[in-house]
């Protein structure tokens, strides 16, 4: 199953899951310091929850699509090369408390997609990303680590 993501910076992360859980009818799927996610089955959506400054009011972090396998992710990043896209590869990267291999591109508006997949839990958020602007924004890419070049890792 694929799911698309929705990342949000949310200046209450306690009243953020609060209202979530109301929303969607569901509890998160994973609680760690500063970071909640929702695995919601209907709609199809991996709803995360990453903590902002106190105050500030929700703003979009980025977007993505959950797919089942590494294999899926190559499969995206050759399509996306193919289509003349500006792609960055991160394999084994962990990031919101899980080890991933994923794909980033940006849109017209400069917002970051990632096509990814979780290959395994994390006890730590993540730090070692190639896309990292600060270790806070692991699961963000930052435009300025990705190059002119297709597919560079």
């Amino acid at each position: 199953m694929s799911r698309v993501q929705l990342a949000l910076r949310v200046g209450d992360l306690e009243g953020s899951i609060d209202f979530y859980s109301k929303l969607f009818g569901t509890e998160p799927a994973k609680l760690r310091p500063g970071y909640a996610n929702f695995a919601i089955a209907e709609p199809a959506l991996k709803l995360v929850l990453l903590e902002g400054e106190p105050g500030q009011a929700t703003v979009m972090d980025h977007l993505g699509v959950e797919v089942e396998s590494t294999e899926q992710v190559s499969e995206a990043g050759k399509r996306l090369t193919g289509e003349g896209l500006e792609t960055l590869t991160e394999d084994d990267t962990t990031c919101c408390y899980a080890v991933q291999d994923k794909i980033w591109v940006h849109g017209p508006g400069q917002e970051p997609w990632e096509v990814y997949t979780v290959k395994a839990d994390s006890q730590t958020f993540g730090t070692d990303s190639a896309a990292l602007a600060t270790p806070a924004t692991c699961c963000a890419s930052d435009a300025d680590t990705c190059t002119n070049e297709p597919n560079a890792s």
